[in-house]
């Protein structure tokens, strides 16, 4: 098992932890990494983008002139899609863009990105990140003692002063273990967890 050491927040190794081999150390598919953040991109799509066609806009009820004698094509109304101010063919509609992946595709794709992070040694674990206030210089000023840029911040949810110190940091997202996600991993160069969170990570990936 990959073993990283334990810090506090003014870098003093407090500790050791062994990261699990079968979520920190798997084989890294970097195929699954397209399949699940297209998963995840397709879920966010809102989907509302519509058009009207011919049978939705109003009027167009009259012929605009006679079959016959005018010289002209013949015209039943002026919603066709060949009409300024016609409907339009082949337009989007309201629809969901989500498709189907397994859990156990997703669940592999989480484990590769949580050991490609361990593997390129960019993986910090806290023994806490408890704050006394909201304060976010001092969550600045962490992530620039660790050198971290642009960090993944994981936690088991019980630390929110952290969490809303973090939130007006650009590069730093705080999320619980719960909505950990290979797209948040592969966004950040570095991953911190608390070693709560590493115990969460580990219980929700090999529950």
């Amino acid at each position: 098992m990959p073993t990283v050491d334990v810090f506090d927040t003014a870098k003093d190794t407090v500790g050791s932890i062994e990261l699990d081999e079968s979520v920190f150390g798997v084989e890294v598919r970097e195929h699954l990494f397209h399949a699940v953040v297209r998963f995840q991109m397709a879920k966010k799509r809102a989907g509302t983008h519509a058009t009207k066609g011919r049978a939705l806009i109003s009027g167009g009820g009259k012929k605009p002139f006679r079959q016959k004698g005018t010289g002209r094509a013949r015209q039943g109304t002026t919603r066709a899609p060949h009409w300024r101010g016609g409907g339009v063919v082949h337009g989007p509609h309201y629809r969901s863009h989500a498709h189907k992946l397994s859990k156990r595709t997703r669940r592999a794709a989480l484990c590769a990105a949580l050991s490609r992070r361990a593997e390129e040694g960019k993986v910090t674990v806290f023994n806490s990140l408890s704050l006394p206030e909201v304060k976010t210089r001092q969550v600045a000023e962490l992530v620039g003692r660790f050198d971290m840029g642009r960090v993944l911040v994981v936690t088991a949810g019980n630390d929110e002063n952290f969490e809303k110190s973090a939130r007006n940091l650009r590069g730093v997202t705080v999320l619980p273990v719960q909505g950990l996600n290979v797209y948040d991993i592969l966004n950040h160069e570095h991953l911190a967890l608390t070693v709560d969170a590493v115990a969460g990570v580990v219980a929700r990936l090999k529950g």
